[in-house]
């Protein structure tokens, strides 16, 4: 169709002009299942439709099409009944489903994000997960547990020894990487240690040709005010809902 403002005028199209291409989903549309379904797959538990992390390493399930009911019987298949499960991006629950509780999240894509490695900054592993642990259960920058660490590099600054800031890789599309569980000690925040270790990691999603992106919950108004003033954009908005499956299989 001509555009409005086009000088050659309006009019039908041409009965030989190629039909219009379907896009293609992005993959951070509906980035856990892109994920499992790709670079995550050799960590995933999988039923048909549905897939999910093991629940040590991330407590999120996903769906191939959270609007086809095909797909939530699969997970609920997946996850046993009367289960509680956590999964985003969902509008709308099935019938028979327990709404536990939901809430909203946001998505932001560093694609002007400055990347570069920090001298200071040391790359954990399993041995440091306690100290992870320990300093995420003091912060709560979200969800990390005790394998979540096999989800990519994450890395740390100390002080005096002691681990005082963190930021890592979570969630990985293709062609994208997440960075997730930033926090600091509020002992040494204000001091920009965040931001040191979010461009070291973003240098290293860089290298691999992956553009970086994180979530964060919609009502975190600092964290969000933080990653737009260091070159994160807002994407989209979505629901996460944690949900009970049914107590009876339906065929």
């Amino acid at each position: 169709m001509t555009h409005p403002d086009d000088p050659r005028g309006g009019g039908a199209p041409a009965e030989s002009a190629t039909p219009a291409l379907a896009t293609a989903p992005h993959p951070l549309d509906n980035a856990i299942w892109t994920a499992l379904d790709g670079p995550h797959a050799h960590l995933a538990e999988r039923l048909g439709r549905a897939a999910r992390y093991p629940a040590d390493v991330y407590a999120f399930a996903a769906l191939d099409d959270p609007a086809d009911p095909a797909a939530w019987t699969d997970l609920h298949r997946l996850a046993g009944a009367a289960t509680a499960v956590r999964v985003k991006p969902v509008d709308v629950v099935p019938d028979g489903w327990e709404l536990i509780r939901a809430g909203r999240g946001v998505q932001l894509v560093g694609a002007s994000l400055r990347a570069e490695p920090d001298a200071e900054a040391v790359r954990l592993g399993v041995d440091d997960v306690p100290e992870i642990l320990d300093l995420v259960g003091r912060t709560r920058p979200g969800p990390y547990l005790r394998r979540t660490i096999l989800l990519g590099a994450y890395l740390g600054i100390r002080r005096e020894g002691r681990l005082v800031a963190l930021a890592g890789e979570r969630l990985k599309p293709p062609g994208w990487t997440e960075i997730s569980a930033v926090c600091t000690d509020p002992a040494y925040r204000g001091r920009g240690l965040a931001t040191r270790l979010i461009r070291a990691v973003a240098f290293g999603i860089r290298e691999r040709g992956d553009t970086p992106f994180l979530h964060a919950a919609a009502d975190n108004v600092d964290a969000i005010r933080l990653y737009e003033s260091i070159g994160f954009e807002l994407r989209r908005s979505s629901r996460i809902v944690e949900v009970r499956t049914p107590a009876e299989f339906t065929p």
